[in-house]
């Protein structure tokens, strides 16, 4: 099958690095994302491939994600994220720092990153997304019980305080294991904290300054220490905070979700536009699931006059449902890659 692809200039390696530091490519970037295990079957099938890799080469993906999390903790803990034990909330009551320095927290030394180095490595020219998933926002928020999380950053702040510490202070161990083993074999940083609902924020704004922002910019630190650059996922509402990620020192921006309020293609690229790279924002609730091929076709062209050049055109969530039609990822591939 044509895709409809027009002869490129640069490798996907090379053409996400330039989108990634606010230059223009010779095209926008696409990235199919990681559609749901049960998904793989229906699309392979339909475009007759047997491999996932090969399906991605038809389509002009430029985009690899790996995480780091698919290797394995060696520790003994009942894994939660790989190693933080949160499937309970074990600090719901807590009114005292001193207890969560005596809860046996996993050590970032057990982990073993064979399977994700490996992936990396057979991963061929695309642009290799990698680290730890460093999803600190939730796992603290399950260490609580999400409701009193948010109580206690006003009733118990030293309390929050000291397990975003003892989680993140686990993450960032471990992503400086993997990225020294990893070395160029990576080309971003990719960590994601989803902070917002279909409406707004889940913590205002002085919350998110308080006890999110600092580790959203130490984990970007990270990653440009290491010579990578740093893409960051947050679903929902959140155009309250993408200035602060711009000023975190965050190159890139995903998924972009569609319908939530001011998340739209025109207000981002009004207020944010040669800034911060984009991925997503093809409409995954309605658009991908109920259109037309010539309905994605037209919002993918749509997207990229306003969002381009530094866009790398993505579901507007990653994880693709049985319910989106091949037909309509074929149209959103061709029109990405025109």
């Amino acid at each position: 099958m044509d895709t409809g692809e027009a002869e490129d200039t640069m490798t996907s390696r090379e053409r996400i690095e330039t989108i990634f530091s606010h230059q223009a490519a010779d095209r926008c970037g696409f990235w199919l994302g990681c559609p749901r295990p049960e998904t793989w079957p229906i699309y392979l099938e339909h475009f007759g491939f047997s491999e996932q890799d090969e399906l991605r080469r038809f389509l002009g993906d430029d985009f690899c994600w790996i995480s780091a999390d698919s290797g394995t903790y060696k520790g003994g803990k009942t894994p939660f994220g790989w190693a933080l034990d949160a499937t309970v909330p074990v600090f719901a009551d807590c009114e005292d720092a001193a207890q969560v320095k005596d809860y046996d927290w996993a050590d970032a030394r057990y982990l073993d990153f064979a399977v994700p180095l490996e992936a990396l490595r057979a991963s061929g020219d695309v642009y290799r997304a990698s680290g730890m998933w460093t999803c600190f926002f939730h796992v603290v928020a399950d260490y609580f019980g999400m409701e009193n999380y948010f109580v206690k950053m006003y009733t118990h702040p030293g309390v929050v305080d000291a397990v975003t510490e003892r989680v993140c202070d686990f993450y960032f161990k471990a992503n400086e294991r993997f990225f020294q083993q990893a070395g160029d074999e990576v080309d971003a940083y990719f960590f994601g904290n989803d902070l917002g609902t279909q409406l707004d924020l889940l913590v205002g704004p002085e919350q998110f300054d308080r006890f999110i922002l600092p580790y959203v910019r130490m984990f970007a630190d990270q990653g440009h220490a290491h010579g990578y650059q740093v893409m960051m996922h947050c679903c929902g509402a959140v155009s309250k905070l993408i200035d602060r990620f711009i000023d975190a020192g965050t190159d890139a921006l995903h998924p972009l979700q569609a319908l939530a309020r001011g998340m739209e293609a025109e207000n981002l690229a009004r207020r944010f536009r040669g800034r911060i790279a984009f991925c997503g924002g093809i409409d995954t609730q309605q658009l991908l699931v109920h259109g037309t091929p010539d309905d994605v076709r037209a919002e993918v062209r749509r997207v990229k006059r306003l969002l381009g050049p530094c866009l790398i055109v993505s579901p507007s969530h990653e994880a693709l449902l049985p319910n989106v039609p091949p037909e309509n990822v074929l149209a959103m591939a061709r029109a990405a890659v025109e």
